[in-house]
């Protein structure tokens, strides 16, 4: 739905897992099989990849100063259960998070959050907060206050009702 380019490094994930869903037109990319496989996800995953994303989705709405858009699980306690390991390398001593278990996905996405908290970049995703819309984007503007996921789609149809109501 946006125009924008992906969310960097590891919140591209999370960006793309949020936009599974297009509210608009109620298509959920994790009812088919392409869907799925993006994410290594299988038919019994499904359902805790919906939580997930709906936890997210209001997690993202509120870095944009917007409620949840419905009754969500908390996102720490869904990440709670998906514990991260420090790898460090022999050869210069880096270390690094990753995820305990690379094949579960509420894993990779608690390593996204955490990288994107060590980056400063966890605020910058948002949801648009177009109420038919609350796509996920990254927040690139310089004051970090964008409002919509489009200004050409969300945005003018925000301004064109704020118009219209004057």
């Amino acid at each position: 739905m946006s125009e924008r380019s992906a969310a960097p490094g590891s919140l591209a994930l999370v960006e793309s897992l949020v936009n599974t869903l297009d509210l608009e037109s109620g298509a959920d990319a994790l009812d088919t099989a392409d869907g799925r496989a993006r994410f290594g996800l299988t038919e019994e995953d499904v359902p805790g990849a919906r939580e997930l994303r709906e936890s997210l989705r209001a997690t993202l709405l509120a870095h944009a100063g917007h409620p949840a858009h419905a009754p969500v699980a908390p996102l720490g306690e869904l990440l709670a259960a998906a514990p991260l390991r420090v790898t460090v390398d022999p050869a210069d001593g880096s270390a690094a998070l990753a995820p305990a278990d690379a094949g579960r996905l509420h894993s990779r996405v608690a390593e996204a959050v955490a990288a994107a908290l060590i980056a400063g970049t966890w605020q910058r995703l948002k949801s648009c907060e177009a109420p038919t819309c609350h796509w996920a984007y990254y927040d690139r503007s310089p004051a970090g206050r964008g409002r919509w996921c489009s200004m050409q789609v969300c945005g003018a149809r925000a301004k064109m009702r704020r118009y219209r109501a004057k």
